[in-house]
């Protein structure tokens, strides 16, 4: 298998790297000037990077996946995969997929830091693409679940998860703040673990980290929750919240 990963940011770099690994030969591109990671070649533009592949990995942000997309049209094998893997909305992921002249459109959410578990990270695959994807992948020990309906439907089920767990991030950043002020903050912090299981401990670690390291990207997606909530005609409240803690977070306003 050949595969192009577009955008070696955290994430991208970590994907690539995994394949190269797996002995999948890799073409890596980002914008920025960068050593690829091992294994992988580095192309000088979009075109070039897809040119070939049997899988295309959109890691480009959600504000880059449209011009991502746009490069890489035509230029895409018909039978090739071209999936986005960005944390984006429904209707980006759309307007994504209706940029592709070839390709099999694979609209891909992505359940948990990729950091943590590279290639075996748990996805959601929706569209036309989501079986050829899924196809291509699970040999190398990827979690792909397919979930029915078009591009954007796996995004959507990401955004109503992000609204429990963001709220539930920023819920026990507020709780951890008002203990700490009270002198009581490690006592506090162990009764919310044991609420959460036998990795509660662990549970809570990660969101409270995850949330400072990522605090400006999970406000973009919480505001593509709100705006996809709003579109339901659902309550928002919890998802407002969540975005005033983040953005605060991000500002440096709150640790």
């Amino acid at each position: 298998m050949r595969a192009a990963v577009l955008g070696l940011g955290e994430a991208g770099r970590r994907y690539a790297g995994d394949l190269a690994a797996a002995g999948v030969a890799v073409t890596g591109y980002d914008v920025r000037t960068m050593e690829p990671p091992s294994g992988v070649r580095l192309a000088a533009s979009i075109p070039e990077a897809v040119e070939g592949a049997d899988l295309v990995l959109s890691l480009t942000t959600a504000a880059g996946s449209l011009d991502a997309a746009q490069a890489a049209s035509g230029h895409v094998a018909t039978s090739a995969v071209f999936a986005d893997l960005n944390a984006a909305s429904p209707a980006r992921k759309v307007a994504v997929a209706r940029e592709l002249a070839t390709g099999l459109f694979a609209d891909v959410a992505v359940l948990a830091p990729v950091t943590r578990q590279g290639l075996r990270t748990p996805v959601l695959a929706a569209g036309p693409g989501a079986t050829a994807f899924a196809n291509l992948l699970r040999p190398l020990r990827a979690q792909v679940e397919i979930v029915p309906g078009e591009p954007g439907a796996a995004a959507s089920r990401k955004l109503l998860r992000s609204v429990f767990m963001k709220s539930l991030a920023t819920t026990i950043l507020e709780s951890l703040a008002a203990a700490r002020a009270a002198g009581c903050e490690q006592w506090v912090r162990a009764q919310i673990a044991g609420e959460l299981g036998e990795r509660g401990e662990a549970l809570v670690d990660r969101l409270v980290d995850g949330t400072h390291q990522h605090a400006g990207r999970r406000r973009h997606e919480m505001e593509d929750t709100r705006v996809y909530l709003e579109e339901l005609g659902t309550p928002t409240d919890m998802t407002s919240a969540a975005i005033r803690w983040l953005g605060s977070i991000h500002a440096g306003r709150r640790s």
